[in-house]
């Protein structure tokens, strides 16, 4: 099996593992307890802390620590507009873009719903993309936030960040980014971003799944969103996933120390896997941004097939991949995210998306640019639209 879908998750490395098994087994304490096991979860605890602060150029005190990106991206959302707006009534919009991950959008939705807030959506041009001209309008004496994703999980569009948080803090506005995609593959100094909180999750990078962490700027105030006895500075409740920390800091650690190598390694075999693909079926569409675009995501429509068919014609092939986010499987609907891009229904029903994680090699991605070629011509030979 060659294994195409590690956007939607990876397995978990074995530095991971060994470094999370002492807390799974002996070392298993609470960190709040007073005692010799609890001490030691605490010490590991603000070890994974520190490790994490490291690579994002933060203080440890500015880190909490989640179940996830889903989770951090809803204490982001929520917590710093929730946060403003006590201390100030009159800020009650928020910004988010046309392409947001459902984490983001049904947070600020839930907002709407039954805090009064608006929500205004920036959109994207045909890449995907965010520009500067497309968010300064609405930049608004009222906005509480700004949401923007770093990378797009779908079609793997890297939005200019920095030139983006710059335009909302000059305005007093507190900048998020999701994260959760660009970890591992693109730079992650806070500073050098200019954000104000970034979300990650640790199962895109080789750490278990339900583990996450959120970056909230030290001066940026936070409602939290779950209650209870006050751990990570009272910002969010419930006893720490020790394990997961370590986990998490670890695979972190790992995939950025190698950041710089293995995107320019994988960005080669990603453009020979594009190629390939667009040679051998020239009616394919990529999507996403041609070169402002993840390493590790390649994203086709392929008009006049059925994109669930082609997937499981590739799956019989030996080829693991998928026809966008997971978050979304099982629905019907096209893509928003495609369609923010301006691609139809029908055509957006056609998506394949192609996601490769570090160990890929050009092997593998010849194999598999070979099974899409033959996939697409057979589904089409069927009649299949």
């Amino acid at each position: 099996m060659i294994f195409l879908d590690a956007a939607a998750t990876t397995p978990v490395r074995r530095e991971v593992l060994e470094a999370i098994w002492p807390y799974l087994t002996g070392d298993f304490g609470n960190p709040s307890s007073h005692h010799s096991l609890g001490e030691s979860a605490a010490a590991a605890l603000a070890g994974a802390r520190a490790s994490v602060a490291a690579v994002l150029g933060c203080r440890p005190g500015e880190l909490v620590f989640t179940s996830g990106g889903t989770e951090a991206d809803n204490l982001a959302v929520k917590g710093i507009a929730l946060a403003r707006q006590a201390a100030n009534p009159a800020l009650n919009r928020v910004v988010i873009s046309a392409v947001e991950h459902p984490a983001v959008e049904e947070s600020a939705r839930y907002l709407e719903r039954f805090h009064g807030f608006s929500i205004d959506v920036v959109p994207v041009d045909a890449t995907g993309q965010v520009t500067p001209e497309a968010l300064l309008p609405l930049l608004r004496p009222e906005t509480a936030l700004v949401s923007i994703m770093y990378a797009n999980n779908e079609v793997g569009t890297v939005q200019p960040i920095p030139a983006l948080a710059e335009l909302a803090r000059g305005r007093g506005i507190p900048f998020h980014t999701d994260a959760v995609q660009a970890a591992g593959w693109l730079p992650l100094d806070t500073a050098a971003l200019g954000v104000d909180a970034l979300s990650i999750s640790g199962h895109k990078l080789g750490a278990p799944k339900g583990c996450g962490l959120l970056y909230i700027r030290g001066r940026v105030r936070l409602e939290p969103v779950l209650h209870g006895g006050g751990q990570e500075r009272g910002r969010r409740s419930g006893t720490e996933n020790v394990a997961g920390a370590v986990g998490l800091a670890t695979a972190l650690s790992l995939a950025q120390a190698a950041q710089h190598e293995q995107a320019g390694r994988v960005s080669r075999l990603r453009d020979a896997f594009i190629d390939a693909v667009l040679t051998g079926v020239p009616e394919a569409i990529l999507t996403g941004h041609p070169t402002d675009r993840l390493p590790s995501v390649a994203s086709f429509c392929f008009p006049g097939t059925s994109g669930e068919s082609v997937l499981l014609e590739l799956e019989r092939q030996g080829v693991v991949c998928s026809s966008g986010s997971a978050c979304a499987a099982g629905s019907d609907e096209p893509s928003a995210v495609l369609s923010a891009l301006g691609i139809s229904r029908e055509v957006a029903q056609t998506a394949v998306r192609f996601s490769f994680d570090a160990a890929v090699t050009g092997e593998d991605l010849d194999t598999a640019a070979k099974a899409v070629c033959s996939a697409v011509a057979g589904v089409r030979s069927l009649g299949t639209n």
